[in-house]
């Protein structure tokens, strides 16, 4: 199969897609494989395979490869004698800004290049903490409750110690601290604030279970990952998230009931129906006297969550198979032909 890996970008996150994009490389060996790198000032690069590795980018050794431009259907190389196209389908591995907004999926529909990821409408409503909580109230599935907070104006916090405080347009718990008490929050403002002009912040709870569930539809069928119970100390950091970016072994299944496991994928589908076709995205859930919280929706998981399947490639297969097909508007002109007509033109 064909494939072509799209990463890099320019948000907070773009060394993580970096590492996203070098992990698949090994796990998608049995591919035939593109990588086409956007850099922090939205140049394309055509990285060859064997480059695929960290130094590359950080030395800067990137800038010596081709640029690519972008045409209908394809990435274009431009030659002395011609020019190359890379139409291969696109996975979109950029994390964060750029590749989660909605900014890259306008962009490769504008184009009609086919495509592996959240579609603009999809993006806009999980990249924004605030909108995937109006989604989630709109679809059914609770979420805790919260306040927003942003840069020019907020008042006292009512939510009571302690609690969490987020970018409300950030992934990989950049920017997100936990304040116990009142002395800590003006930090933890100053820290969310320097990567956003908006906050969220919700309670902490202390001790809760949570689970991550990743899947797709193809087929017209939902298909699931195993679920995941993470392991992590007081919340999952940055630290720990990084390290799950570059994870390729499959993880153990979460030792929970049948009962709970069918409510996280009855959530799961309630979120993804008629807004995610098209990606295979992960939902991070709480789980709170027995009832189901989405926590957040990652639309590109580190890796595209290649460790909680069991059969990663043949998923990939499945949906690139079943991809939405975006219609396009076309005119025969006929109002201006009618209109030049009674005009005698």
């Amino acid at each position: 199969m064909k494939l072509t890996i799209l990463f890099g970008g320019a948000s907070f996150e773009h060394e993580i897609s970096i590492v996203s994009a070098i992990t698949l490389r090994e796990k998608l060996s049995s591919f035939n494989l593109t990588f086409v790198f956007c850099d922090q000032d939205h140049t394309f690069y055509l990285i060859e395979a064997s480059k695929m590795k960290a130094t590359t980018f950080s030395r800067g050794e990137y800038k010596k490869m081709p640029k690519l431009s972008i045409a209908n259907g394809a990435f274009i190389q431009k030659g002395l004698f011609g020019s190359t196209e890379y139409d291969a389908t696109v996975l979109n591995l950029i994390h964060g800004a750029d590749g989660e907004d909605g900014s890259i999926a306008a962009l490769l529909d504008f184009f009609s290049i086919k495509y592996i990821g959240p579609r603009m409408d999809a993006s806009v409503f999980s990249y924004d903490k605030r909108y995937t909580k109006w989604l989630s109230h709109a679809r059914g599935v609770k979420s805790l409750k919260h306040e927003e907070l942003s840069l020019k104006e907020h008042n006292n916090i009512k939510t009571p110690y302690p609690i969490i405080v987020k970018p409300s347009r950030l992934g990989s718990s950049i920017g997100v601290s936990v304040v116990k008490e009142e002395s800590e929050l003006d930090y933890a403002l100053d820290s969310a604030f320097e990567f956003d002009s908006s906050v969220i912040v919700e309670p902490f709870l202390q001790g809760v279970k949570e689970y991550n569930l990743a899947g797709f539809m193809a087929n017209k069928k939902m298909h699931f990952s195993i679920v995941e119970e993470p392991q992590k100390n007081e919340f999952l950091d940055f630290e720990k998230k990084y390290m799950d970016f570059s994870r390729s072994s499959q993880v153990l299944k979460a030792e929970i009931s049948k009962e709970l496991e069918s409510k996280l994928k009855a959530n799961f589908e309630k979120i993804y129906k008629n807004m995610f076709e098209g990606a295979l995205i992960r939902c991070d859930f709480f789980v709170v006297d027995g009832e189901v919280y989405l926590n957040e929706i990652n639309p590109i998981p580190g890796s595209m969550a290649n460790y909680l399947f069991e059969d990663f490639t043949n998923c990939l297969e499945m949906l690139s198979n079943s991809l939405p097909h975006a219609k396009r508007a076309r005119t025969n002109y006929e109002y201006i032909h009618s209109i030049s007509k009674a005009k005698g033109k």
